[in-house]
Order: structure tokens, then C-alpha cells, then sequence
């Protein structure tokens, strides 16, 4: 074991990913999360491209495949339900607008965390309120009074990161907003959906259904346009007014679906954001996932860019003998180009989403060949280094 103690902020999927690789690695973690324990359900997220082979290297390709969604595919509908357009799961080998490895964000964090529960200390139900670091440490003070020595601490706590806006800042000089808000919530499934996703679009808003593993269920999904977000993430009420407000008069079985505001156990809503930085460390804090570089919902990438995140960057701290400025160097040069990538990918459905206005040009066609060269780095675009020479704990068993 290298003795190096490191804090993990957040435990939803960058946060215990990076665990599972710290620890391989020799080093001693603690994961601290705000929640008094792990959420479940939430919106569908995919593994795509070069994340399938970071998920095999953490040997947890069978457990997170047994939990997949196992959907099929989508459906376009208009208003009356007729089918516009279909989307295979098989789309594109399986990298297309249903990923083959789709699975419920809480459902991939209770996989990540089970396998790393046991060499790993959780603290759920606290938060870091005061960091304060030197040459050798950071001294960290936690909301229920514990004061703590680390040798690196690492914000994997979201889009609204606490301990970025401790060490870099206020949110408003990271966050960029999209101009597009996102909703949803699990709803009992009196609307027969089986394995495939619906989706009714207008210009500026949408509706949708998926399927969820309890088939007594379904996951609402609804998106609309708006200019300025300033509802308070933590605020439910107002957000369900402002749902409420936007969602009127859209057609199809959205009224059903709003009926269930309510009484739903599990409804989110928040801006679609990505978070834009110059660099992603500072000293010895470092920042990974949506913290550092969101790249929204609407790249489909999220997932992605967490755990491939966390592999480099437990990686390179530990080629670099756990030198915060080397290894958080390392991270940030091999992570740079492939987060731009999915981050331009995010923009450009954002864009696709917008109203026109009474005014507006026409859009021009899109380059397909520079698209499809965009994707494919979005995908692919980052080399995944072996890290022969450091320890692997696995290695080891």
C-alpha cells in the first residue's frame, strides 16, 4: 500500500469509480456523501465507445450488463401516438441513440459501490463545509464536526459541486446553461410501455416514457426551452410550478404523465449545463465528472466521461507517485480534447432543441462528414494507457 489517504466528495458514479481505481492503486480512500445513503433510480445513462473497455478493466462488465435496462429501442411519436421515426439498441453497434449498455444511474452507482463497500470507508449523511491545505495535506472540516488530514481531496459532487465553489469559486463562473431544462420522474406504468422508449417532440419542448427493470413502473422524461434558469436546485416545489407552467397545453399523454407530479418518490429537475474550466485541480484538491467538465445530458456522455475520468486520473497520480502536480497534469492533458469533444456534441443538441425565432435564417445543413468525425472523438478520440508499471491490487489477489 502506498499510505496515501485521499477523500472522495460525491458517491453517485465518478466518486466510487474513482475509488475502485485509487484503491487498486495502493491508495487509502474515504468517499464522503452528503445523502444518507445511495439514490436510487434515476434517468438512464449509457456506456458507450471506450467506456465499455474501461468498465472490463474493472472487471465489472457481467455485473453492470445483469443491470442493464434492457431496452430495445425508441419510438418518435406525434401527437395521437403513430410512430415518426424507430431507433434500435443494435444502432450503430450499439453506440447510437439507445446505447447497448444502458442502465439506470442509481442502479450503476449500487454496482460501483458494491464492489468497492469493502475496502473502501463511506460516509454518508456528511459533507465537507472548510478545506484548507498546505504543501503536505489538506486539513478538511466536515459538516458533523469530524476534522480530518488527507494527502489529496477530490470534488466528484456534480454539476452544483460544493467543494469547487470552495477552491475555485462560485458556480456562476464554471456553469454554462444551455438554455434547455430537464425533468423526470418514475410514474406508475398505466401507459403500457414494454422495452421501448417514446418520445413525443414540438419545437421547444418534449415528453417521453421509458421503460424501467419494475415493469409496474415507467420513467417520465420531459424537456422545454428556457432563456434564464434561476430555480433553486434544492427548491421541489418551485420546481414542479415552473414544470407545471411550461408543460401546459403540450399534448399527447403529458397530462397523464403530470397527474403523477405528486405523488412521484423520485422527482429531479435542473437546468441542462455543462461546466467549463480552464484547469481542474488546484494544489492537491482535483475535480472529476460533472464537477469539472459536465458535458450535459444531452451528449450522452456523462457516464462516459466519469469513469474514463476516473481510471486516468487514479492513474496518472499514481505513475506520478502520487505528485499532485504530475498526476493532476497527466489527467487534465489526457482528458482535455476528449471532454471538448462531448462537451461541442452537448452544444450542438442543445442548439438542435432551440425555438427559432419569427426571424430566424434558416439552419444551414450540417457538415456530415465533420459530424461524424466529431462523434467518433467523442466516442473513441482518448488513449486508455495499460499503467503496467504501477500497482494493481487485482494484480495481486
Amino acid at each position: 500500500m502506498s499510505g496515501v489517504r485521499v477523500l472522495v466528495a460525491g458517491a453517485s458514479i465518478a466518486g466510487p469509480a474513482l475509488a475502485h481505481w485509487l484503491r487498486r492503486r495502493g491508495a487509502e480512500v474515504t468517499v464522503v456523501e452528503r445523502a444518507p445513503e445511495l439514490r436510487p433510480g434515476g434517468q438512464a445513462v449509457d456506456a458507450r465507445g471506450v467506456t465499455r473497455e474501461v468498465i472490463r478493466r474493472m472487471g465489472l462488465d457481467a455485473a453492470v450488463r445483469a443491470a442493464r435496462t434492457e431496452t430495445a429501442g425508441a419510438y418518435t411519436v406525434d401527437a395521437d401516438g403513430n410512430v415518426l421515426e424507430t431507433h434500435s439498441a443494435d444502432d450503430d453497434g450499439g453506440d447510437g441513440y439507445i446505447s447497448e449498455i444502458e442502465i439506470l444511474r442509481g442502479d450503476l452507482s449500487q454496482v460501483l459501490y458494491d464492489d468497492t463497500r469493502d475496502g473502501v470507508e463511506y460516509v454518508f449523511g456528511d459533507r465537507i463545509v472548510e478545506l484548507t491545505q498546505d504543501a503536505d495535506g489538506v486539513d478538511v472540516v466536515f459538516a458533523g464536526g469530524d476534522r480530518r488530514r488527507f494527502d489529496l481531496v477530490v470534488g466528484a459532487d456534480g454539476l452544483h459541486s460544493a467543494v469547487r465553489e470552495m477552491v475555485f469559486g462560485p458556480r456562476e463562473r464554471f456553469v454554462r446553461h444551455l438554455g434547455q431544462v430537464l425533468a423526470f420522474y418514475s410514474v406508475p406504468n398505466e401507459f403500457g410501455v414494454d422495452r421501448w422508449v417514446i418520445d413525443h417532440q414540438e419545437p421547444g419542448r418534449s415528453a417521453g416514457l421509458r421503460p424501467l427493470p419494475d415493469a409496474t413502473r415507467a420513467m417520465a422524461m420531459l424537456f422545454f426551452s428556457m432563456a434564464d434558469f434561476d430555480v433553486d436546485y434544492r427548491d421541489i416545489e418551485a420546481q414542479k410550478r415552473l414544470l407545471r407552467e411550461r408543460m401546459a397545453g403540450f399534448g399527447w399523454l403529458t397530462p397523464r404523465i403530470l397527474a403523477h407530479l405528486d405523488d412521484t418518490p423520485d422527482f429531479y429537475l435542473d437546468q441542462v449545463a455543462q461546466v467549463v474550466m480552464d484547469r481542474w485541480s488546484s494544489g492537491r484538491v482535483g475535480l472529476l465528472g460533472d464537477a469539472a467538465f459536465s458535458s450535459s445530458p444531452l451528449s450522452g456522455q456523462g457516464t462516459g466521461l466519469a469513469l474514463v475520468g476516473a481510471y486516468l486520473l487514479a492513474g496518472e497520480l499514481s505513475a506520478a507517485g502520487w505528485d499532485p502536480k504530475a498526476g493532476f497534469a497527466g489527467y487534465e492533458g489526457r482528458m482535455r480534447s476528449f471532454v471538448e469533444a462531448n462537451q461541442e456534441i452537448g452544444r450542438l443538441h442543445a442548439r438542435s432543441r432551440d425555438v427559432p425565432g419569427p426571424d430566424a435564417e434558416p439552419a444551414p445543413e450540417p457538415d456530415m462528414e465533420a459530424l461524424m468525425a466529431l462523434v467518433e472523438r467523442a466516442l473513441n478520440g482518448i488513449e486508455l494507457p495499460d499503467y503496467a508499471g504501477v500497482p494493481d491490487a487485482r494484480n495481486s489477489v
